[in-house]
């Protein structure tokens, strides 16, 4: 077995047994449940479930990630002091994270739609669509709790700055650009509104599930936008395309911080 492998297979059986990656997997099993049976029929399930999705897992994720790798320092620089490199590490580490916890998001959300069936009027697509955002975004946040750990070497300012990330990305963000198209409303504002939805993993998320659903209103601004200039497979393309090199790009970011860190 190869030592990434070795390194993996412990932070699998670490994180599996933390209670973050319980209460997730029970949070969205007993909320998705609780939805279908007693929330409206139809597609307003999912949707709700899919609100869950864009507001819960980032918080849990960079969250999570960040507390898990403040614990596990210590256990770091013991590994480093052994013939470990930093990338067998950080690959470890990253999917030790990641692969529990999104497993635990398929397997909650996915198994109330496998007990009640899905609900009428509604495509396995859409449920698809819920269950492979989910995933996205478990990815995308947890790579800044790397930068995060890494930055700060405070656990509490540390934990302050996720929780200003999640802040900044799930509802500060989209009330920001709302404010500058009000400030610069008599200029054609469209497009760069439009570069500013791609520089938000969540906004990217809103729009590809909401597109599942007649709800345009509930996209907020960016992702009217979208809708209207990129209407279809164009814009869906496009969002998933961006949402690929949010997973991509975060995950280089914290591998080249972690790569230069003295630990």
């Amino acid at each position: 077995m190869s030592v990434t492998a070795r390194i993996l297979r412990y932070a699998l059986g670490d994180v599996i047994r933390s209670r973050w990656v319980l209460a997730t997997g029970a949070f969205f099993l007993i909320a998705t449940d609780a939805l279908l049976r007693f929330g409206t029929a139809g597609a307003a399930s999912l949707l709700a479930v899919g609100s869950l999705v864009l507001l819960v897992v980032p918080l849990v994720s960079i969250v999570f990630g960040t507390v898990y790798l403040y614990q596990a320092r210590e256990f770091t620089s013991l590994l480093l002091a052994q013939p470990v490199t930093r990338r067998q590490l950080f690959a470890g580490q990253f999917g030790g994270l990641t692969i529990p916890l999104a497993a635990a998001l398929l397997a909650a959300i996915g198994a109330p739609f496998a007990l009640h069936g899905l609900p009428s009027g509604v495509g396995g697509d859409t449920l698809g669509t819920i269950l492979a955002i989910a995933v996205a975004l478990a990815l995308v946040f947890v790579a800044p709790a790397f930068v995060v750990a890494m930055r700060f070497e405070d656990r509490v300012s540390g934990l302050a700055a996720a929780v200003g990330l999640w802040l900044l990305f799930s509802l500060v963000y989209d009330a920001v650009v709302l404010l500058i198209v009000m400030l610069f409303a008599d200029y054609p504002v469209e497009r760069p509104v439009l570069a500013m939805m791609l520089a938000n993993p969540v906004d990217l998320a809103r729009v590809l599930l909401l597109m599942q659903f007649d709800a345009s209103a509930l996209m907020g601004y960016t992702g009217a936008v979208l809708q209207r200039t990129l209407t279809g497979a164009s814009g869906v393309a496009l969002a998933v395309a961006a949402l690929t090199a949010w997973i991509a790009a975060p995950g280089l970011w914290a591998w080249r911080i972690f790569q230069r860190k003295d630990l």
